[in-house]
């Protein structure tokens, strides 16, 4: 047996556990875009027998409630331990202050949540699940945009994604007479929100644990919902319980199970293959719609579609560069 012969056979167990392993967290992000992806559709079911804030109470305290066991244990064998457990120095700041920033991001990002969530649903009364997801999927394009704001620089790569984006949005949204669906500018005005809350979890993330925080952040989420729910609407138990399974699904699934599904998935994974697989999140809903609702689009829609998913995928071109280098 030659020499080249007894090294290959030595190093594919090895090799056969890291593709095992890629193929394994490549289909936990599948799963969670798939999630994602039709919670709009429960969305948009919900919308015919609930109003929109009354829905996300029940969806952000069940989400909360999923996380808040995880949160606990996690406090219990490592209290308010940071979400990067390689950093190099570890985080040596008095306990109050670690406490203080738990707190301080999950509020924060509870109130952007709460906007966020309640443009969304608001939107999607008036528009498809498949529309709703594509316009959602601009917050991706946002972010970055966004950043120039906080001094972050924006590669020329990004201006190219905002292009299509702008005209895939105006394929996508625009009507005869340029006028424009309510449903879409409300959902273009939740894509804005997440846009901001995003950057609010990248400051705070590095000093913070996740499942905390959002769990912290459902809370606060679903108790400003409280307000508006009845202020606004009529909420009733027959209403709930008529929609419980939306419900159900959008506050165990895609809150409690596709969150941690993404933070399982993306340990040791490319983050080219990672962020195309959670990119499909947008190209579910339209799927998801189609099949469930019977949503149908144009194909000047559908064109503007492939234009926004085009510039999604553009935009996350920079930062995963950046990634790799560092």
């Amino acid at each position: 047996m030659s020499p080249n012969t007894t090294s290959t056979n030595t190093q594919t167990p090895r090799s056969r556990s890291q593709d095992s392993l890629k193929i394994r967290h490549s289909l936990l992000l599948l799963l969670a875009a798939l999630i994602w992806g039709t919670t709009f559709v429960a969305q948009s079911i919900a919308v015919r027998s609930i109003s929109p804030f009354t829905y996300n109470v029940c969806r952000f305290y069940v989400g909360a409630l999923v996380l808040l066991p995880v949160a606990i244990l996690v406090g219990r064998k490592d209290p308010l331990a940071p979400n990067y457990a390689d950093l190099p120095i570890p985080d040596m700041r008095p306990k109050d202050a670690r406490i203080r920033d738990v707190r301080t991001s999950g509020i924060l990002c509870g109130i952007l949540l709460f906007l966020a969530g309640g443009l969304q649903q608001a939107g999607i009364e008036y528009t498809t699940a498949g529309k709703s997801g594509f316009i959602t999927a601009l917050y991706i394009i946002l972010v970055p945009i966004f950043g120039l704001f906080l001094h972050k620089k924006c590669p020329p790569l990004v201006w190219v994604s905002v292009a299509l984006a702008v005209i895939g949005f105006y394929l996508l949204s625009v009507k005869e007479g340029f006028t424009v669906n309510r449903g879409d500018i409300l959902t273009l005005a939740s894509s804005c929100m997440f846009a901001m809350h995003i950057l609010t979890v990248d400051h705070f993330i590095p000093r913070v644990n996740g499942i905390q925080l959002s769990c912290i952040q459902f809370i606060v989420a679903g108790t400003l919902s409280l307000f508006p729910a009845f202020l606004l609407e009529t909420p009733s138990v027959s209403s709930i319980i008529s929609c419980i399974w939306p419900i159900l699904y959008a506050g165990i699934l895609s809150s409690g199970v596709a969150y941690t599904l993404q933070i399982v998935g993306q340990r040791g994974l490319n983050p080219t293959l990672a962020s195309l697989l959670m990119s499909l999140e947008s190209v579910i809903s339209a799927i998801s719609g189609w099949i469930v609702l019977g949503d149908s689009m144009s194909s000047k829609e559908l064109f503007g579609c492939a234009l926004v998913f085009t510039g999604v995928i553009l935009a996350q071109l920079p930062s995963i560069r950046i990634r790799k280098r560092k």
